[in-house]
C-alpha cells in the first residue's frame, strides 16, 4: 500500500471555488491509484484554497505520469477553476501539475506535471497519446477561432452551453482590460468601476432623493452600508448614485431571425462605500413598479443578482453604443463638419483651426449610416435595439441634448459627481478640457482682437447660424444661440467641438473592445424577456445571453469600431499644416508641450494600478473621428 499526499489549488478569482464533488486519481507508468472523493461537498475548494488530501494506491506507481480531475454534480451545477495539483510521495519530491482551467459540468481532466518537454523528448507511449489527444481537441479549438467570425456567424440560434463557452471566441482577440474582464466581471466592485471608467462613464449621477418609481427601503439595503448609518443619512451625505435608463421604456425591441429580442429600461442604486468602493446596492429592471417587477439586491440568490446586473449591462450597451458613442460624438460632431464646410472657406483661421479635427469623420458616419444602423446593418442583425429601436433612441436622446452637457464641468456638476473617488475620466477629462480651452482662446486672441471683432465677422456668424438654426433646429432648449457675441464665447464653442471630437470620442470608442468582448460582462441583446422574481437560474441566464452568432458579431463590432487606427493622428499633431505664422505655431507647439505633461501626469496615476485607465493619454487620442 503506497500512501501520496495531494494538495490541490482553487482559483483566486471570484466564483472560482465550487461545492460539487471532487475525485483524483494518480496515473503512474505501473498502474493506477484509487479513486479518490477528495472533499464533503461545500466544505473544501473555496476561492482561493489550498487544500491536502491522502491518495492510496494498491500497490507502487513507478514515476506519476498524470493526474486525473474529475468534477461531479452535487444538488446545484457549480463550476471549479483549478490552479494546479501538487503530489509527494513519502520521502520522494513533490510534483507540480499545473492546471489552470475551469472544470465546467460532469468533466473529466488529465493533466501533466509541469516539466516542459519537446516531442524528441517524449518516450512514454500512454504521454505520447495524452499529448497527440490534448493536440488533437486544441486544434479544433483553434480551428474554430480562425473561422469565428466566419463560420460561428452562421450557427444562428446556437446558444452557449455555459458561461465558460464564450471563451471561444475569446481567446483569439483579447487584450490585458479584456481578459481582466473576464475575471472580475460577476464582482459588485467592478460593475462600480465600469460606471466610473467604463466605456459610459458620464451615466451616474448623484441620488438626493429615490424617485417615487424606486420604491427601494432603508432596511432594503441596509446590509449592504457601512456600520452605523442608514440611507436617509447616507443620501444627505452624497454617497448614493443613481443609474436611470428611463430612455429605453417602450423602445421598439428588435427581431432577429424571426425570434423577438428584449429590452428593459432599469433603475439601479449605487453607494459610495467606505471600504468596498462604488459598489450596486439594489436593482429594478422596469421604470414601474409592481409584483412582477422586484426589486434585487445583493442579498439575493447569487444567481438573481446577476442576471440583475447583467440586465443593466445590457441597457449600458444600448445607451453606450446609440447615444453617447454615435449620437452625442459622431452625429454632434457632423453638425460642425457641414456647417464648416459651408460658411468657412479654407483661409479662415477657424477653419484651419478646426480641419484637422474634423478630418474624415463625414466619410466615417456614412458609413456608419450604411453598414451600423440600416434596417440590413449589423444593429439590426445582433442589437437588440436594432432597426426602428435605434431610431427612436436617438430621437428621444437628440431632443433632451443640451449644449451645457458637451461642457465637462458642467456636466460633472449637474450629474453632482464632483467628488467621487477614483473618477479617472472625470480628472483626465478635465485636465485635457483645461489644455484644449486654453489653447483655443489663444488662438482666438490671436485673430480676434476684441468681442467686437467677433461679432462683425460675417462668415463667422454664418457658421454658428448653421450650426443652430440647421444641425440643431429642432432643439429650441439646446442652449446655444444663434450669434456669437464674446470671445470667451467662441473659444468655449470651439473647445466644444474640439474635445468632443477627441477626448470625449476617445472615452466612449477606445475601450469598447476592453468592456465589451467579454459578451456576458455587456450583452448586446437579450434572448428573453427580463424576469419576474428572483428564480434565476444558470440555464435561464444562459438562454438570456447573445448566442454563438450573436457574439462572434458583438466581437467583430467592438474590436473594430475600438481598435487602434494603424494611420491614427493623435491630439494636438498637426501632419497638415494649415497654420505657418509664428505665433500660431508657438501656440501648436505650447499646446503639444502641455499634452505631454498630461501624459506623464497619467502615466504617473496608474503606476501601480492593477487596473489602468489609460484611454485618455493624448498619444492614445485621436485627432479626430476616423472609425
Amino acid at each position: 500500500m503506497e500512501d501520496y499526499t495531494v494538495a490541490v489549488a482553487t482559483g483566486t478569482s471570484a466564483y472560482s471555488g465550487t461545492n460539487n464533488y471532487i475525485f483524483l486519481t494518480l496515473v503512474g507508468e505501473k498502474g493506477e491509484s484509487e479513486r479518490t472523493l477528495l472533499d464533503n461537498p461545500g466544505l473544501d475548494f473555496c476561492r482561493g484554497a489550498v487544500d491536502k488530501y491522502k491518495v492510496t494506491s494498491p500497490s507502487p506507481l513507478g514515476s506519476l505520469l498524470l493526474v486525473r480531475l474529475e468534477k461531479q454534480r452535487y444538488w446545484v451545477e457549480d463550476n471549479w477553476f483549478c490552479r494546479y495539483v501538487t503530489v509527494e510521495h513519502f520521502g520522494g519530491d513533490t510534483v507540480v501539475f499545473p492546471c489552470y482551467r475551469w472544470l465546467i459540468g460532469n468533466v473529466n481532466l488529465e493533466i501533466r506535471q509541469g516539466t516542459a518537454k519537446t516531442l524528441r523528448d517524449e518516450s512514454i507511449a500512454q504521454l505520447l497519446a495524452h499529448r497527440r489527444t490534448e493536440l488533437q481537441e486544441r486544434q479544433k479549438i483553434y480551428s474554430l477561432l480562425e473561422l469565428s467570425l466566419k463560420k460561428l456567424v452562421m450557427m444562428f440560434g446556437k446558444s452557449w452551453s455555459d458561461l465558460d463557452d464564450f471563451k471561444q471566441i475569446f481567446w483569439k482577440l483579447k487584450s490585458p482590460i479584456a481578459e481582466y474582464c473576464m475575471e472580475h466581471w460577476k464582482e459588485d466592485w467592478f460593475f462600480g468601476y465600469q460606471c466610473l471608467n467604463g466605456s459610459n462613464p458620464r451615466m451616474i449621477q448623484r441620488c438626493k432623493k429615490l424617485p417615487e418609481n424606486f420604491p427601494v427601503t432603508s432596511d432594503m439595503v441596509q446590509s449592504s452600508m457601512a456600520p452605523r448609518t442608514n440611507m436617509d443619512k447616507e443620501l444627505k451625505e452624497g454617497n448614493v448614485y443613481l443609474l436611470d435608463y428611463a430612455i429605453l421604456d417602450g423602445i421598439p425591441t428588435n427581431t432577429i431571425k424571426g425570434k423577438p429580442q428584449y429590452i428593459a429600461a432599469p433603475l439601479c442604486l449605487l453607494y459610495q462605500h467606505p471600504d468596498n468602493g462604488l459598489i450596486p446596492i439594489a436593482i429594478q429592471l422596469e421604470q414601474t413598479p409592481g409584483l412582477n417587477t422586484p426589486i434585487f439586491l445583493p442579498r439575493d440568490p447569487p444567481l438573481a443578482w446577476l442576471l440583475a446586473k447583467i440586465w443593466v449591462r445590457h441597457a449600458e450597451f444600448q445607451v453606450f453604443q446609440v447615444l453617447s458613442h454615435l449620437l452625442r460624438t459622431h452625429l454632434v460632431i457632423e453638425v460642425f463638419c457641414v456647417a464648416t464646410q459651408r460658411q468657412l472657406p479654407a483661409v479662415h483661421p477657424i477653419y484651419k483651426l478646426l480641419a484637422p479635427h474634423l478630418r474624415y469623420t463625414l466619410e466615417i458616419n456614412t458609413r456608419g449610416r450604411t453598414q451600423l444602423i440600416s434596417a440590413d446593418g449589423i444593429f439590426k442583425r445582433v442589437v437588440s435595439t436594432g432597426g426602428d429601436g435605434v431610431l427612436v433612441l436617438a430621437q428621444r436622446e437628440f431632443k433632451m441634448l443640451t449644449y451645457r452637457s458637451l461642457q465637462p464641468y458642467n456636466d460633472f456638476s449637474d450629474r453632482g459627481v464632483s467628488r467621487l473617488p477614483h473618477y479617472y475620466y472625470r480628472e483626465h477629462s478635465l485636465m485635457l478640457w483645461e489644455a484644449i480651452h486654453s489653447f483655443v482662446s489663444g488662438m482666438v486672441s490671436l485673430y480676434y482682437q476684441s468681442d467686437h471683432d467677433v461679432q462683425e465677422d460675417v462668415e463667422l456668424q454664418a457658421w454658428i447660424g448653421d450650426i443652430t438654426q440647421k444641425g440643431m433646429a429642432e432643439l429650441p432648449s439646446f442652449g446655444l444661440p444663434n450669434k456669437l457675441s464674446t470671445r470667451e464665447e467662441l473659444s468655449t464653442l470651439l473647445a466644444v467641438a474640439i474635445f468632443t471630437s477627441t477626448v470625449q470620442h476617445a472615452a466612449t470608442n477606445n475601450g469598447q473592445f476592453d468592456w465589451c468582448s467579454w459578451v456576458p460582462n455587456t450583452p448586446c441583446t437579450m434572448r428573453q424577456p427580463p424576469p419576474t422574481d428572483k428564480g434565476a437560474t444558470m440555464e435561464m441566464i444562459m438562454a438570456s445571453l447573445p448566442d454563438v452568432s450573436q457574439s462572434c458579431l458583438q466581437m467583430a463590432i467592438t474590436w473594430h469600431l475600438g481598435r487602434a487606427q494603424p494611420d491614427a493622428i493623435p491630439l494636438g499633431q498637426y501632419t497638415e499644416e494649415h497654420f505657418t505664422e509664428a505665433p500660431a505655431v508657438e501656440l501648436i507647439s505650447g499646446f503639444r508641450t502641455e499634452l505631454e505633461k498630461i501624459e506623464a501626469d497619467i502615466l504617473s496615476q496608474n503606476e501601480g494600478l492593477e487596473l489602468q485607465y489609460l484611454f485618455l493619454l493624448p498619444s492614445h487620442i485621436e485627432n479626430s473621428i476616423t472609425i
